[in-house]
This record gives C-alpha cells, sequence and structure tokens, in this order.
C-alpha cells in the first residue's frame, strides 16, 4: 500500500462517500481519511445482516426502515434522483399534519418544490396526475398527495430500488464479515477499489 498513495486515497475517498449515510451524530462510525477513527457503536444501533437482507423484500420495507432510507437516499444522490425520495419523505411528513391552518401552507411548499411546472426539484409525473394534484392544490386535504406519491414509489420500485439492491451502498451492508485481508476475501467484482475495511459490518463490529 505504501508504494500507492494514488490508490490508497482514492479507495478511502470511496468510502467515506458510500458510506457516509451511516454516519450519525449519536453513534457512528468515524471513516474520515485524516483522521483515521473508528469508532464503535453498540449492538442494539447496529443494522443486522438479517434486518439489512429485509431490504430486499421490498422498497417498503426499506425505506420505513430509518437507516434503510438513509442508504437509499444516498444511492439516489450518487445518480441525481434524490428528488423521488424527498418527496415521498415529504408526502409522509405532510399526511401526518395535526393543525389544518398548516395544511394549505405545507402542501403549497410541497407542490412548488416538487409538482410545479417551476419546481426546483420536479418529479416525473404524468400529465393526467400533475393536473389532479394541481386540482387538488385548491382545497388541501390530507390526501391531496396521495396519487401522486404512489406514482413515484412506482417510479423508484421498478427502476431506482432494483439497482440499488445491485449497487455497493446495499451490497457492502448484506455481505457477510470478512475473516480477514486476504486476496480471496478482500476481491469483490462490484466495488474493486475498496479493501476489506469498506464492510459495514466488520468495520463497526
Amino acid at each position: 500500500l505504501s508504494s500507492s498513495p494514488r490508490i490508497v486515497s482514492f479507495s478511502a475517498k470511496e468510502m467515506k462517500h458510500r458510506l457516509g449515510f451511516l454516519l450519525q451524530k449519536s453513534d457512528s462510525c468515524d471513516y474520515s481519511s485524516s483522521q483515521g477513527k473508528k469508532e464503535k457503536i453498540s449492538p442494539s444501533q447496529r443494522v443486522s445482516p438479517e434486518e439489512v437482507r429485509k431490504w430486499a423484500v421490498s422498497l417498503e420495507n426499506l425505506i420505513h426502515h430509518d437507516r434503510g432510507l438513509a442508504a437509499f437516499r444516498a444511492f439516489l444522490k450518487s445518480e441525481y434522483s434524490e428528488e423521488n425520495i424527498e418527496f415521498w419523505v415529504s408526502c409522509e411528513d405532510y399526511k401526518k399534519t395535526k393543525s389544518p391552518a398548516k395544511l394549505s401552507p405545507k402542501a403549497r411548499k410541497i407542490y412548488d418544490e416538487f409538482i410545479s411546472v417551476q419546481a426546483t426539484r420536479e418529479v416525473n409525473l404524468d400529465s393526467c396526475t400533475r393536473e389532479k394534484t394541481s386540482h387538488n392544490m385548491l382545497e388541501p386535504t390530507l390526501s391531496c398527495f396521495d396519487e401522486a406519491q404512489r406514482k413515484i414509489f412506482t417510479l423508484m420500485e421498478k427502476d431506482s430500488y432494483r439497482r440499488f439492491l445491485k449497487s455497493p451502498y446495499y451490497l457492502d451492508l448484506v455481505s457477510p464479515p470478512a475473516a480477514g485481508c486476504g486476496p480471496e476475501n478482500c476481491k469483490r467484482s462490484h466495488a474493486p477499489t475498496l479493501d476489506c475495511n469498506s464492510n459495514v459490518i466488520s468495520q463497526c463490529a
């Protein structure tokens, strides 16, 4: 490794990018290449391989788990399509609104950000769904984004979710910990530039 400083630097950068979604304020493994710290998290805070495998059963399992949602959000961000999951999350939050007085301003904010023709993070909706949602803005209710949210969920389920399950964002989590850093254990077809420390489970164990 000492003879290949450029490769080591790249691996550390890739690790930080791919695994950054697991960094939390209260429980984290610090992958900073400059500090070189590896703080352990408690067993109750780890995501078990069994739990991670459930994420492959359905998109619903994935995004209803805090860590799964964070992993999927990071993946979508790498594909520059994070507006889809951000819209879905915004709709989930909107449906929890208790005060009727807050419905209209919250609905308008979501509409302006994700649905209007001048939306800063416009999601891909068919014209019929877009028009219906626009009509719902006249008298916003808790269900005014339901159809649009379902369409975006289906879009993610058929497209980006399938790619996520084949990506290092998921595979590095579901793979069992490597026993060592020998050539056989370190060889990974999906992430050839990463060494054994890229496996989240072995890194945080």
